[in-house]
């Protein structure tokens, strides 16, 4: 290849080229990519990637879980070609696909009884089962290790091909060691292109998420890498399992019993960090993280769900799916972290996900991914006071809304959700006209602002509530007990100057008015941001 070192890809349809320092050009390898319509095989194209496959070459191809990246998996030399070709440590052992029931005895030894009943109930599926190996495997393809993990997928073209290869098919994810994992064959092509001789292309897969691992050769088998079949599942069939503690917590400092669970998977290229707490803690935590991230003017993404997309304002947010259905999120979780690499996101922040069911699937591979960096979600929102401001004024048709427009334009270091209300408020109504235009006069607009009667009933304490006058303040007080932070504007501010009332005066007061709210919320403003104590913290997370 030359002494070079590889600077490009150039991509001319399905053939790769690399460059070298030397600028020698050299052909890496043709890379054919077939579509395969799965409900109508072409069994053409799988009688052709089984033939690569009996030659030694490489393969991938579409499972229920994620595209894998096929080989013979009783040739030590097609081992090699695959730990190669994605980059893998050799220690990580392959899980062997098969297509048929009776094969597991060729490759396995000292079969434990229960394996029928779960074979039963979750083969063809997202099941992967260690047995005692047999003679025939090679160490290569187990990794060196006494052991041999097997599935039986569920996706009807990946069992048409290991039919077409001779029975057993050694298949990791398709991907580049340590990227997240391929759920369509982009995905596949984006990271093995020139590497690899087949890409069959079955289209996007179902569940998104690896299959689970249960080791049968302790006693109660032992899950070691959740997935869609979990300890639950396994209950059901054959009595309690083990789960390697491991998954329950990564902290613990116990090397993980699956080798592969040592290293860093499913990864982005941005740092990835997962913010932990009840679902309102979260939110408001991420929400203050990408304010501040925004201000530095850092690239970041947001893992979010349907439930919780609306709340946020800055970065690359994305939408995993639904908590109500979080197999989709386990379906999107690797395109997301992809999705992220191709906008070039510096920082991800994450929501976390229940521990349950496919739940626990997704968190697993989410702590992965992040290399178990974790936030906690009230350590961020107990560093900021206020999340939001209301400004009470008599009607909401002038003095409020000048002042929460004012706040909203000013260089703030923590967010904050700036509102304003009327003491009496008969119907919703646009701003003063008089209000607007000198607001105008300065270069803002409230143009979209509709009055609002003020309600306490929901004020939490993190909302800072400020009127125009000392009995407005009083008369909130008399009616709401719940409310903790309320004060004049003036008070707030510690400055004495009087808010002029301009209703029923010329525009001239409207000005004055202007005057004087610039006075008081630009002392307001500063006064927020010395009280900004997540100012000084945020940089470690970002």
């Amino acid at each position: 290849m030359g002494s070079g070192k590889e600077r490009a890809w150039k991509t001319q349809g399905i053939k790769e080229f690399f460059f070298t320092g030397n600028n020698d050009i050299m052909k890496v390898m043709e890379t054919i990519v077939k579509k395969i319509d799965k409900n109508n095989i072409d069994a053409d194209i799988i009688q052709e990637a089984g033939d690569i496959l009996r030659r030694g070459g490489l393969v991938a191809f579409p499972t229920e879980t994620v595209y894998g990246l096929g080989a013979n998996a009783l040739e030590e030399k097609a081992a090699k070609k695959t730990y190669a070709a994605k980059g893998r440590p050799s220690d990580n052992p392959l899980i062997v696909h098969i297509a048929d029931y009776e094969d597991l005895r060729r490759i396995a030894v000292n079969i434990p009884p229960e394996t029928d009943a779960l074979a039963a109930h979750f083969w063809p599926g997202p099941l992967t089962m260690i047995f005692w190996k047999s003679d025939v495997v090679p160490y290569g393809t187990t990794g060196g290790l006494e052991t041999v993990a097997v599935r039986m997928p569920s996706d009807p073209a990946a069992l048409a091909l290991i039919r077409a290869a001779g029975g057993f098919v050694s298949a990791p994810s398709a991907n580049t060691s340590g990227r997240p994992s391929p759920t369509t064959a982009e995905h596949v092509i984006h990271d093995l292109n020139g590497k690899i001789d087949m890409v069959i292309d079955g289209g996007a897969v179902d569940i998104g998420v690896e299959s689970t691992i249960l080791d049968m050769t302790v006693s109660p088998p032992m899950i070691l890498r959740p997935g869609a079949v979990t300890a639950e599942m396994f209950a059901e069939v054959i009595g309690p399992v083990d789960v390697d503690r491991t998954i329950l917590d990564a902290e613990s400092g116990i090397r993980p019993k699956a080798p592969g669970m040592k290293y860093r998977h499913y990864a982005p290229k941005a740092r990835l960090m997962i913010v932990e707490g009840d679902i309102r803690e979260e939110i408001l935590a991420i929400r203050q993280l990408a304010y501040a991230a925004h201000r530095r003017k850092k690239k970041i993404g947001i893992i979010a769900t349907s439930e919780t997309l609306p709340f946020y304002n800055y970065g690359i947010i994305k939408n995993a799916g639904t908590r109500e259905n979080e197999k989709t999120i386990a379906r999107n979780l690797y395109k997301v972290l992809r999705e992220f690499d191709q906008e070039d996101a510096e920082v991800i922040y994450s929501e976390s996900f229940a521990m349950q069911g496919i739940g626990k699937a997704v968190m697993n591979r989410l702590e992965k991914a992040a290399g178990h960096q974790k936030i906690t979600a009230a350590d961020i929102v107990k560093l900021q006071k206020y999340r939001r401001i209301i400004f009470v004024s008599g009607t909401d048709s002038a003095r409020g809304p000048i002042a929460a427009e004012l706040l909203r334009n000013q260089d703030l270091e923590q967010e904050y959700v700036v509102d304003s209300r009327g003491m009496v408020v008969l119907f919703p109504e646009p701003v003063n006209q008089k209000a607007e235009a000198v607001m105008r006069s300065v270069g803002m607009t409230m143009e979209t602002h509709i009055s609002q009667q003020f309600e306490g009933e929901n004020i939490l304490d993190d909302t800072l509530v400020l009127t125009m006058e000392e009995s407005q303040k009083d008369k909130l007080r008399s009616e709401y007990e719940n409310i903790r932070n309320i004060y004049t504007l003036n008070e707030f501010t510690e400055d004495t100057t009087e808010i002029p009332n301009p209703y029923g005066k010329p525009l001239t007061a409207y000005g004055e008015c202007l005057e004087v709210m610039e006075k008081l919320i630009a002392e307001l403003a500063e006064k927020l941001n010395l009280s900004a104590e997540g100012e000084k913290e945020w940089g470690k997370y970002m």
